[in-house]
């Protein structure tokens, strides 16, 4: 029996790549329950397999489309670099698992077989990794290639009844090795199998080009097609046949922000074609990106296909899901990253308005392990492979609107390959720029690209001031050329877990420099499979390796599409429009590429101390054109001295859009307006009668213990604390990429998570004063804080003020020579577990970090403690808040206990200790464990990119910062 799996080329017995498209021939799905058996090694289950006398009926069944490994039989894995088999291409181990598939159908009783030289198409969307297929025991070919479409002719194979369709499907192949791709290893029928009629004499492939001349706002339409047919498109008057070039002197553009869609039909040999016409023109011209004559933006993610219980195997319905969400979140780009989504995908794109990197399902990462001996862009032997790849993505994809450039690949080196696929691309599509990141001479590729940079390089590459990459003389040819390039951004901002931080920042860059056309934040979602009792699982939890551990949790969705906090804030951090109060006016910048502001409406209104002040309405911002600042009157409103006030200014959808209501907010800000401090409100009544206090020290109502000096009760409240903080549960972003930016190591071999605490003096220098001396750190180590808790009852509440020293050798440690910085500074205290919700005033709702804040809103918030938690798959340091003026924390049957920033505080409230949220231990302890913090380090994105920037972290220095309880 043949054997293709090891063979580096691509297919055999494939029809030629064609242009996918919907039509009214008729069509026969063949997704469903198929027979399906797995064996241990590529031979499947023998040479019996296409023999349709074979008695599978002991078979099991499998669901098509799916893998294999998501539906009960083997397990899957995960590898972010390293392929999970040995580097000898294009060779695979004996242990190979391999699925053998089997479908007994017939045909309809009106499906057109045979008639007047009428064919049969069988097409596969996709298959992992290489797909052997046979009709009624006649061997049809095979295929690579896993995320792209093959077809085979089956018209004199096919019967009107009893068919057998027989598919073997090896998990590993020569084709792995051009698919190391970050991503879970997923072998099956993963996308849909389908039977289509093909008319005699009809259209098999065409190529519509409809161009838009911004000058004139003119269009022109082309189709052209492998056999003559009649383009008709009612809107626009158009009728004329293939091959001739209609002038149209006025159409609206396709663009992201307003996907203006021409509908249109083909038609030829009695079937009719869907068309969805988009006119745009794509060029780079002075070092920039144009479409339709204007420069444009990327505000883009990186998208896998996922789902956390069906993989790749993506329906209709999820992806409209992802669409609206990155519609809502002000998403306008998709890097397919890295292979070509499923076509309908596109449709949807084309429909709702996004621009898509179609990205080629090529990546070889792995051979870094052979120090790039043997990458296949650079041998002879994978060339036609490679270009087939090419082709497939291209001919497919072609008629897409939304599709504005092609990447070549991700992450495979260098190699002659590369310019035979440019060339390829070039002459077969000229009017799509080229990018691919990875090749130092960006010799094949029309943008400069790089992944996660550090803002300071960012700005030098906005300013065409960067160092030129390894191996390329400074001005030379290759390096002039480079500096004349727009740059793309395909990576930065690794969101994996808490994080990313910087967003804004990024954002100010991308948007002060020509040069820039866009960034897309790696990733849209979470990679986490399903597990046990509404777990997700990541790659460490598959006992294999090589294993790339969590690190396919780096998403902004959680895995079941929750938007994680960093969505959020990245939503805030690309909003398109931007408004600013300057000078009693409001200044509105329309940062869109091309539409004006006329499908917003501009709401304002304003709170004091959170709270509503009955002054609100609308603003009249003139529809203002892209790139322009429009400035308009600042609204009356009246400032009172009772409070601190803040007018919210907010664009919002003046109507409803397939992708969000009416009033869904674009972009807001908040502008302080007086000086006038916050109002505190009454405190709570204190407890009747005097605290008894047995051995311990007394301030108004507050009650310490005698030996530590920590507070044990406030009023009503028994409490403890508190005690110097210092530590959090490390985020994926502490912990680095590994030795690299490692802060979690170096604290915890310092001793940062274990800290103990001695007290000195107690000092009473007056009945309402109370001063405690102390010092913590960690055993082993010299390196600590000197500490001094200054109480004093005043004003019927308990007034702290905290100031700690550091000592010891926190720069450049005699054991170790590390330099650290703690990542907190702050208070922990411990709370009766019966206090079930918090009440604040300050940013909220949603958790804030120094360097991840701009989505939070200055308002007065309320959450049960429970929902203060942002659950990550991993645990991590989450929930915190900055900026707090004042919070409250309340429970049946307790005081309600106030605390009062002197003048804010950061504060996280949960029902386990840092120590315990690190461990996963995320069990009710029986309290509430209550920082309240000078502050917390920003969160950064080191998990994948540049260190936290110095502004962001912890400095080691002398704090000092002050609150006021009462109960």
């Amino acid at each position: 029996m043949v054997d293709f799996h090891e063979d580096p080329g691509p297919g055999t017995g494939r029809r030629a790549a064609r242009a996918d498209f919907l039509s009214d021939a008729p069509r026969l799905s063949l997704n469903g329950r198929w027979r399906f058996r797995l064996s241990a090694t590529a031979q499947g289950t023998g040479p019996g397999l296409p023999d349709p006398e074979l008695d599978d009926s002991g078979w099991d069944t499998i669901r098509v489309p799916s893998h294999w490994v998501l539906e009960g039989h083997d397990r899957p894995l995960y590898t972010n670099t390293a392929y999970p088999f040995p580097i000898d291409p294009p060779r695979l181990p004996d242990d190979n698992p391999t699925g053998d598939y089997r479908l007994r159908f017939d045909l309809p009783d009106d499906w057109p077989q045979g008639w007047a030289g009428g064919r049969t198409v069988l097409r596969f969307q996709g298959v992992d990794s290489c797909g052997t297929v046979w009709l009624n025991g006649t061997l049809l070919g095979h295929s690579k290639g896993s995320r792209l479409p093959f077809e085979f002719d089956v018209t004199e194979a096919v019967r009107p009844r009893g068919n057998l369709l027989a598919v073997r499907v090896q998990r590993w192949s020569s084709g792995s090795y051009l698919e190391d791709q970050d991503m879970w290893w997923l072998p099956g029928v993963f996308r849909d199998v389908e039977l289509l009629s093909r008319p005699a004499g009809g259209i098999d492939d065409f190529t519509v080009s409809a161009s838009y001349d911004a000058s004139d706002g003119s269009g022109a339409l082309l189709v052209t097609a492998d056999a003559p047919g009649l383009v008709e498109v009612p809107e626009l008057g158009v009728a004329v046949p293939t091959g001739d070039r209609a002038a149209v002197p006025h159409v609206q553009p396709w663009s992201a922000e307003r996907p203006r869609l021409y509908r249109g039909t083909l038609t030829a040999a009695g079937e009719t074609i869907e068309l969805a016409i988009g006119f745009r023109s794509v060029e780079i011209a002075g070092g920039r990106l144009l479409v339709n004559g204007a420069p444009v933006l990327f505000r883009g993610v990186n998208r896998h296909e996922h789902h956390p219980e069906r993989g790749r195997a993506l329906d209709r319905d999820t992806m409209i899901r992802d669409i609206e969400l990155m519609k809502r979140h002000n998403v306008n780009a998709v890097r397919t990253a890295h292979y070509p989504p499923h076509p309908e995908f596109l449709r949807l794109c084309d429909e709702y308005g996004l621009w898509v990197v179609d990205e080629c399902d090529i990546e070889t990462h792995g051979f870094i392990y052979a120090g790039w001996e043997g990458n296949p862009p650079a041998e002879p032997m994978w060339r036609e492979a490679l270009l087939d790849r090419t082709r497939r993505m291209v001919e497919r994809d072609k008629n897409h609107p939304s599709v504005v450039i092609w990447s070549l690949g991700n992450e495979s080196g260098s190699g002659a390959a590369f310019g035979d696929i440019e060339r390829w691309i070039r002459e077969r599509d000229p009017s799509r720029p080229l990018h691919y990141e990875r090749d130092p001479s960006y010799r094949h590729s029309d943008f400069y690209s790089l992944m996660y940079p550090s803002l300071d390089d960012l700005e030098r590459i906005g300013q065409r001031k960067e160092e030129p990459p390894e191996g390329v003389a400074a001005e030379s040819p290759g390096d002039v050329r480079r500096r004349g390039l727009p740059f793309l951004l395909c990576e930065y901002a690794h969101a994996m877990g808490n994080g990313p931080g910087s967003l804004a920042d990024y954002q100010a860059i991308l948007e002060s420099y020509e040069r820039f056309c866009g960034a897309f934040v790696w990733e849209w979602i979470d990679h986490g499979l399903a597990g046990p009792g509404g777990t997700f699982l990541h790659g460490g939890d598959i006992d294999y390796e090589p294993n790339g551990g969590r690190y396919c949790l780096d998403g902004l969705l959680f895995p079941d599409r929750t938007p994680s906090p960093g969505l959020a804030e990245l939503r805030k951090a690309i909003e398109p429009v931007g408004i600013t109060v300057e000078a009693g006016e409001v200044a509105v910048t329309n940062k869109y590429d091309t539409v004006d502001l006329g499908h917003l409406e501009f709401r304002w209104r304003v709170e004091v101390d959170g709270i509503p002040a009955g002054h609100g309405g609308t603003l009249a911002v003139p529809p203002c054109r892209p790139r322009e600042t429009a400035r308009v009157p600042m609204p009356e409103a009246e400032v009172t001295g009772e409070g601190e006030t803040w007018i919210t200014i907010e664009a919002v959808l003046a109507t409803a859009t397939r992708w969000a209501p009416a009033g869904h907010v674009i972009a807001f800000t908040q502008t302080r307006l007086g000086t006038t401090p916050h109002h505190r409100p009454p405190l709570p009544a204190t407890s009747t009668g005097r605290p008894r206090v047995l051995d311990g020290l007394r301030l108004g109502e507050a009650v310490f213990d005698a030996r530590t000096g920590r507070l044990v009760r406030l009023g009503g409240v028994e409490l403890t604390g508190p005690v110097l903080d210092v530590w959090r549960a490390p985020t994926e972003n502490d912990r680095g990429q590994g030795p690299r930016n490692a802060l979690a190591a170096d604290w915890e071999a310092v001793g940062l998570d274990r800290f103990l605490h001695r007290t000195g003096d107690v000092e009473r220098p007056d009945d309402r004063t109370l001063v405690v001396h102390g010092r913590s750190g960690p055993a082993t180590r010299t390196l600590g804080f000197r500490t001094t808790y200054t109480w004093q009852w005043r004003d019927g509440a308990l007034h702290l003020r905290i100031d700690a020293e550091p000592v010891g050798d926190w720069h450049d440690t005699a054991y170790g020579h590390l330099t650290v910085s703690p990542p907190r500074m702050g208070a922990r205290f411990s709370l009766p577990g019966g206090y079930t919700d918090v009440e604040w005033f300050g940013l909220g709702p949603g958790e804030s970090y120094a360097d991840s804040r701009a989505a939070a809103r200055v308002g007065r918030f309320a959450l049960p403690i429970d929902a203060l938690q942002t659950p990550y798959v991993v645990p991590q340091e989450n929930g915190n808040h900055v900026e707090t003026r004042w919070l409250e924390l309340r429970g049946p049957g307790l005081p309600a206990l106030r605390v009062d920033g002197e003048p804010h505080l950061d504060f996280t409230a949960r029902r386990w200790t840092s120590e315990a949220l690190q461990a996963g231990q995320l069990l009710d302890s029986g309290r509430v464990w209550l920082n309240l913090d000078h502050g917390q380090q920003g969160v950064g994105s080191a998990s994948c990119g540049p260190a936290l920037p110095e502004r962001y972290r912890v400095p080691v220095r002398r704090h000092s910062w002050s609150m006021t309880l009462s109960a």
